[in-house]
């Protein structure tokens, strides 16, 4: 088991932005998760990696692919107090889902 963070590498943010942005979509997702999912995934150690695709599009793609595949998945848009403007989609937050179902969608992308 495992999850997989997707970042808008286009934007780029600050670190600490792109910390918060990491870790909203990580605690969403892993709430879209059913609760075995997510047990399995805290006895393992909460494993995750942090990718990166070229922007909003690219996520929107892996949004509608997880959808379809059924892998649990959180679509991260800012408030717009900061850094970008209101509604800018930041990151997307996917599983926990085994490692399997997941490197399909994901396992092309490079590591941010």
């Amino acid at each position: 088991m495992k999850q997989a963070i997707i970042v808008n590498q286009s934007l780029r943010l600050p670190k600490g932005k792109l910390a918060a942005q990491a870790a909203h979509a990580a605690v969403g997702a892993f709430l879209e998760a059913g609760a075995e999912a997510q047990q399995t995934w805290l006895d393992e150690g909460m494993p995750k990696v942090v990718l990166a695709v070229s922007g909003a599009e690219d996520i929107r793609r892996l949004e509608q692919q997880a959808a379809e595949a059924g892998i649990p998945a959180c679509l991260i848009e800012d408030a717009g107090r900061t850094v970008v403007p209101e509604g800018t989609i930041t990151c997307l937050g996917l599983g926990p889902v085994e490692d399997e179902r997941l490197d399909r969608l994901t396992g092309a992308l490079k590591l941010l």
